[in-house]
């Protein structure tokens, strides 16, 4: 039996559906808080029947630090598939960020190693890749140093040295560093933002560029990794290194707005995070652009796919048809911003 954690996630909610429709038995972890209606919207938009596929799921609710409920949910598992984080560059957010990322991947590495899963596959970040310098490709052998990186950077791979441990002490395992992951479902996060800024055919765009890959891509290389002969391995999962402007504008012209124009300057990027850290200390609210997001924002990274190409002969889906398509869902769930 497969058991995926963050199953309500964009990632874990595609995972779900495709390992679904190869009709594996499995179990995914959900906190109590959780919205099972929206993972059956997004299983709508691929199936005519999400509620017989639903019903097929058997979900445990769990924390990632709550040993007891992960035990329940690890009996009978041999193949284990930890897609559940948090996702926050708020420095505020560090203890959290460590309970949930390092701590929680820790529990879920134990319980892998005292219950001899046969393999498990850890979704990470592009975050925890060296940076590209002078637009040389970063691989997955670039040097990853620790200093001025954000706090959900840290630890994501602080998280990696403990899915590193149990390789060490016997459980197979394989690493996916995914780009910026574009798909429907979860229009207030992740990439969800790009689409509701490219909804309101934004003037502005920021200088820098990433990496960009679909999660029907991340998927499908997570489930090749588990079923190849790949261990102890990990992989950068990137399709395109676009500029920010370039995935703005392909995604604004779906929407049929306009293409942002302007760049943002440094300097407004500047006065940006200081407004926003004032604003984080009268109102309360989380951060929403800090220093070294900026920072970040200003520069352009560039990552090299090619290890996960030749290791499985993988052919990236049509990013534009994705972007097509979830900019589709976002108009027929969002009706009102497009009358």
């Amino acid at each position: 039996m497969i058991l995926v954690t963050g199953g309500t996630g964009l990632v874990g909610t595609h995972l779900i559906l495709h390992l679904l429709h190869t009709n594996e038995r499995l179990r995914a972890i959900r906190r109590k808080s959780s919205d099972l209606e929206r993972v059956k919207r997004i299983f709508s938009y691929y199936s005519s029947n999400p509620e017989e596929l639903f019903q097929k799921i058997e979900w445990v609710e769990a924390e990632l630090n709550d040993i007891p409920s992960l035990e329940s949910a690890f009996k009978g598992i041999t193949q284990v598939y930890h897609c559940a984080a948090l996702i926050s560059f708020d420095p505020a957010d560090f203890q959290e960020l460590q309970k949930v990322n390092q701590a929680g991947t820790t529990n879920i590495v134990n319980l892998s190693v005292s219950n001899e899963v046969k393999k498990l596959c850890y979704v990470s970040s592009i975050a925890t890749i060296g940076k590209s310098l002078n637009g040389v490709m970063a691989t997955e052998e670039t040097e990853w140093i620790g200093e001025d990186v954000n706090v959900y950077a840290l630890s994501k791979h602080l998280a990696e040295l403990e899915v590193w441990r149990a390789a060490q002490e016997g459980v197979p395992v394989v690493i996916v560093n995914p780009g910026v992951i574009l798909g429907p479902g979860f229009w207030d996060s992740g990439s969800g933002v790009l689409f509701k800024m490219g909804a309101k055919g934004p003037s502005f765009y920021p200088p820098g560029g990433t990496g960009f890959v679909t999660v029907t891509d991340v998927v499908r290389i997570m489930v090749h990794l588990m079923d190849s002969k790949v261990t102890n391995e990990r992989f950068i999962a990137v399709d395109k290194n676009l500029k920010y402007q370039e995935i703005l504008s392909k995604i604004a012209r779906e929407f049929g707005k306009r293409s942002p124009k302007r760049v943002l300057k440094f300097w407004q990027l500047e006065i940006l995070w200081r407004i926003d850290y004032m604003w984080s200390k009268l109102s309360g609210s989380g951060r929403k652009l800090t220093k070294k997001g900026v920072q970040s924002l200003r520069s352009r990274q560039f990552y090299d796919n090619s290890k996960v190409v030749k290791a499985l002969n993988f052919d990236f889906e049509l990013m534009e048809g994705n972007i097509y398509y979830t900019c589709n869902r976002y108009k027929e769930e969002h009706p009102q911003l497009f009358s």
